[in-house]
């Protein structure tokens, strides 16, 4: 009989440093996890609901992106290896637009980053939106993907956390129906399994930035993307923030730059890295080309 022998796999060190930095968010301190790649431009990215920075690793490894960009992603505090605050008592974590405006400002300065770009998905998208309402003077470039002024709410949050339900599964269930039909199998898998990590009711907690206190309808008329551009991109797949969410808000706001992404659902950057790539690519060049100009 016969065997096949599996061919050689070299070890393969990736290009992403990891580091924690400590800065106070709203008089507190917190102690938040990072990993970053390149040089140029800094690009923070902010990850969905109920996951981490990992969503990013792709894009942090890819050297294309990395030669121009200073690539950041974080771990909102109570995600990933960032911890809840020092003096957390147990207190239901919950998300709300002021929080989470402050979170990335602080890191921001925490960084010493001077006007970069940001890039949001799903609750990072809804946040991005409000950046441009609020702070666009502060931001080089703002990339919304997934991202809409609101959504209308298609599941019970108080399936997220009970005891007599395993969280991360049914989390992960959730979700796993907003990618597209044929991304690769292995990025699905890696995709659910972030939420099946999430902390017991984080991804509850992010929901009520996300379907309550973040809701935005009514105030993206004031976004001027005269003082910061704005680029929206959307897959063709996501029926939580689906295409008609994303061009009824872009009506809204003079100047965005609304894409249809094809062939990706609700988490572009971690269920089809390549073609996200396809998408994003351009319009990071189209950064480049206004800071140069500038």
């Amino acid at each position: 009989m016969s065997m096949t022998v599996p061919a050689t796999i070299e070890p393969q060190i990736e290009p992403m440093v990891g580091r924690y930095v400590t800065f106070p968010i709203e008089g507190r301190p917190h102690r938040v996890y990072f990993e970053e790649a390149g040089a140029g431009i800094p690009l923070v990215c902010l990850h969905t609901a109920g996951s981490d920075g990992r969503q990013w690793r792709h894009l942090l490894a890819d050297p294309e992106i990395t030669r121009h960009f200073r690539v950041i992603a974080f771990d909102l505090p109570f995600h990933g290896k960032s911890n809840p605050p020092e003096d957390w008592d147990g207190t239901e974590y919950r998300l709300t637009t002021a929080a989470y405006t402050s979170t990335i400002r602080a890191f921001c300065g925490a960084l010493g980053l001077e006007k970069p770009v940001v890039m949001g998905c799903s609750i990072g998208g809804r946040i991005v939106l409000n950046l441009a309402i609020d702070h666009a003077a502060e931001f080089s470039a703002l990339i919304g993907l997934e991202a809409a002024d609101f959504q209308q709410p298609w599941y019970d949050t108080e399936w997220l956390n009970r005891p007599d339900v395993h969280g991360g599964e049914a989390c992960a269930a959730l979700v796993s129906g907003l990618m597209s039909p044929d991304v690769p199998p292995a990025r699905r898998m890696e995709t659910l399994w972030h939420y099946k990590q999430s902390g017991p009711g984080v991804f509850k907690g992010d929901l009520y930035f996300y379907r309550v206190d973040g809701d935005l309808r009514g105030r993206t008329a004031a976004i001027d993307t005269n003082v910061c551009p704005l680029y929206l991109l959307t897959g063709e797949y996501d029926y939580s923030c689906s295409p008609d969410d994303t061009l009824r808000a872009a009506r809204t706001i003079a100047g965005a730059q609304v894409t249809v992404m094809e062939r990706l659902g609700h988490f572009p950057m971690s269920e089809n890295p390549e073609q996200f790539r396809r998408y994003i690519a351009p319009v990071l060049d189209e950064v480049r080309a206004r800071a140069g100009q500038s």
